[in-house]
């Protein structure tokens, strides 16, 4: 395949995706829904995170995902975290991958140098990143381990 097929086919892969969502509604809602119904708000465009992030004070962000770390260990060691710590985050917020095209594009453009992860789990202040956990970081602990080291985050960033 020549170099201008290959960026062609990526080019076309890459509008399809911003058109068409990677996962049906069906699936995605149901894991939207456990960090919502815990006080996430979401983030369905790229002006949202803008808005969001340029809140004073922290914003804990979660690039939400379908994969078993996502629900094994990530969201419920988020809520486990929030729902337990003395120190909060001033704003809970949400994207999912795949499915929020366009608003986790932008939240991970405020999270470069840092590569595409799904899950992530961000923590920001006055805008800037703080602290950021990637899905390496996610994967193989329990949601125990990631809720203390949230809360450990939370202590040092959080009023």
């Amino acid at each position: 395949m020549s170099c201008l097929n290959v960026f062609l086919f990526n080019s076309i892969n890459l509008i399809l995706l911003k058109i068409f969502k990677m996962y049906p509604a069906e699936i995605v809602m149901p894991m939207k829904a456990e960090l919502i119904e815990n006080g996430f708000e979401e983030m369905l465009t790229s002006d949202e995170v803008d808005n969001t992030l340029k809140k004073k004070g922290t914003t804990l962000v979660v690039i939400n995902s379908v994969c078993g770390c996502a629900a094994g260990t990530c969201r419920p060691g988020v809520v486990m975290a929030v729902n337990n710590a003395t120190k909060k985050p001033d704003n809970l917020a949400t994207s999912f991958a795949g499915f929020d095209v366009a608003a986790v594009q932008k939240v991970r453009e405020h999270l470069l140098p840092y590569p595409p992860s799904s899950p992530a789990i961000a923590l920001f202040k006055d805008g800037e990143l703080v602290s950021i956990v990637e899905r390496h970081q996610i994967e193989g602990r329990p949601a125990q381990v990631i809720a203390q080291h949230l809360i450990a985050e939370f202590n040092k960033y959080c009023n």
